[in-house]
């Protein structure tokens, strides 16, 4: 009798896989150049076959199923999609109106709207930098709204009057020794924290809200209210601190740097991701290199002038000019040495102003060549993103790269970017087809 059971489990649980299996959509893209998201080269005239949310097969040749869906790409280049490492969804306004305002509703339903567009810019998956973005994380992740895979900084750990100190206030009563919060902290922006003790709470409590990462503000800034761009923010003994909650959690730390103090200062506690970086020495590059620590620097900002950004004769010019400055040395630097570079673009601010974050592709154009920029943007991103451990909150496949396995991220690009890479910077024309998960978001394919 226990035989009779067991055959009929066995038949029962095939019969359920197979039916599963079976369940799942299929597709095939068909007539395909490659670009998988690592090889200078284009593996041209391919297959590949979609099933479910995963790439199970790349070949010359694939059978096709009667319930597979085949699209016919017409020899375009079908890659990765775009990841940016450097993303503030929900800063949808400038900082200290996006953080204050009451009706954090309208911020979250804006950031709705930008998280689709920004899937729709070619943007499967970013890495945000700081702001309270993780019921949008949930929303997308469960299909409820379009938008990009999230990996989540949460609330920004910054000290006092440091760059996450948000409040424009010249002067005000400290929330520790009032016992009132400030509105940044209770909407979930920031944590502000001053000394050891206190440095390991926040980092704790911006763990324990889902963060992939942590984001800490280690210099001054150029849209700060209070602190002046080469100022240092932090101590060793602060950021090592914060390192080690990271560690404990098996993921690393992302730092807002400037000023080559500052940067030295995160090196030395272990942070493992500089951001901007733009006024460090050319020996303090070299120690990055050493010690295998990525530069997440941005291109689009400093490609245009003050007046161009809406800031000529506001306390952010003369900061600004300062950081434009040294950012095409910087940018060469890197090159020179072989940093790992991460692509980036720090764009926040009104949906209009996020509508530029695709023109990072032309201001990269004048620095690194056309594969340089289409690896930053997919696999070597991806590799950044892998920092996070086990808590990346994508482990059930590989991204930033088409292979076997991988999840089913795809863009197909008319034209070839690794002849013109500024193509992607105009994706409603260039950008035919996006898929995210497995699933359809735009399709121009007749």
């Amino acid at each position: 009798m226990s035989k009779i059971f067991f055959y009929l489990f066995l038949s029962i649980f095939f019969t359920t896989s197979l039916s599963a299996i079976q369940s799942e959509s299929k597709i095939l893209f068909t007539n395909v150049n490659i670009f998988d998201g690592k090889t200078e080269h284009l593996l041209k005239n391919k297959k590949v076959l979609i099933i479910g949310n995963k790439i199970v097969k790349i070949s010359n040749k694939i059978p096709i199923d009667t319930d597979t869906k085949v699209i016919n790409a017409h020899k375009m280049i079908l890659m990765p999609g775009l990841i940016d490492a450097h993303t503030h969804l929900m800063v949808v306004d400038d900082f200290e109106t996006a953080i204050y305002r009451d009706d954090q509703m309208y911020i979250g339903a804006l950031a709705t709207e930008a998280a689709k567009r920004m899937l729709l810019r070619g943007f499967t998956t970013v890495r945000d930098a700081g702001g309270p973005v993780e019921g949008l994380k949930r929303a997308i992740d469960s299909g409820v709204v379009p938008g990009p895979r999230i990996l989540p900084s949460n609330a920004f750990i910054s000290q006092t009057a440091g760059h996450g100190d948000f409040n424009t206030a010249m002067s005000y009563l400290s929330p520790h020794f009032t016992g009132i919060a400030d509105k940044a902290e209770i909407y979930g922006w920031v944590k502000i924290a001053d000394g050891v003790p206190e440095v390991q709470k926040a980092a704790r409590e911006v763990l324990r809200s889902g963060a992939s990462q942590l984001k800490v503000m280690a210099s001054g800034s150029i849209t700060g209210a209070h602190d002046p761009l080469d100022a240092t923010e932090y101590t060793y003994e602060e950021l090592k601190a914060i390192v080690t909650e990271a560690d404990h959690w098996g993921t690393y730390v992302m730092v807002h740097a400037y000023s080559d103090n500052a940067v030295k200062n995160a090196i030395k506690a272990g942070v493992r991701s500089i951001e901007h970086g733009l006024l460090v020495k050319p020996e303090t590059l070299k120690l990055m290199k050493n010690k295998n620590i990525w530069l997440s620097t941005q291109c689009i900002s400093y490609s245009k002038e003050a007046k161009d950004l809406g800031i000529s004769g506001t306390p952010m010019e003369p900061k600004f000019n300062e950081a434009k400055k040294g950012a095409q040395r910087t940018y060469a630097l890197a090159k020179k040495y072989g940093l790992k570079l991460a692509w980036g673009t720090d764009t926040f601010g009104s949906l209009e102003l996020q509508a530029t974050q695709s023109d990072e592709f032309n201001a990269r154009a004048k620095y690194f060549t056309n594969y340089e920029i289409l690896h930053q943007v997919t696999g070597l991103n991806a590799e950044l993103l892998g920092l996070s451990g086990k808590r990346h909150p994508y482990k059930e496949g590989e991204l930033g790269l088409i292979k076997e396995g991988a999840y089913a991220d795809i863009i197909l690009v008319k034209g070839n970017p690794l002849e013109d890479v500024t193509i992607l910077a105009n994706p409603k024309e260039n950008i035919t087809l996006i898929m995210k998960d497995g699933k359809i978001y735009k399709n121009m394919i007749q």
